[in-house]
């Protein structure tokens, strides 16, 4: 699998365990990115949600359509879509589609 990440130092943990549990979806490249600080004096910034933009490839979205592939992201993640990460924007490819 190949991660790149793009973080500031307080949201590393968060980064490193979005690529946790994104391991279940088995991808083959992932590149998050940390977008908090452009967000400062948002409503969600303010109660310490993280804002991230993903980039994912894996077989498992061979077949699903946008909406299917986005719940098994937000499935894959849990309990973090629902206080750690405030706004997540997701691309979710096959390696054909990209």
């Amino acid at each position: 699998m190949n991660i790149t990440t793009t973080t500031a130092a307080a949201a590393g943990s968060l980064l490193q365990r979005i690529e946790q549990r994104l391991a279940v979806l088995e991808p083959v490249d992932v590149v998050l990115t940390d977008d908090s600080a452009k967000h400062a004096g948002h409503a969600g910034a303010q109660g310490g949600g993280g804002h991230v933009d993903l980039v994912i490839v894996s077989s498992q979205f061979s077949g699903k359509t946008l909406q299917a592939r986005h719940r098994m992201i937000y499935a894959a993640l849990g309990e973090l879509m629902r206080g750690e990460i405030h706004a997540l924007g997701i691309k979710a490819y096959t390696a054909d589609e990209i």
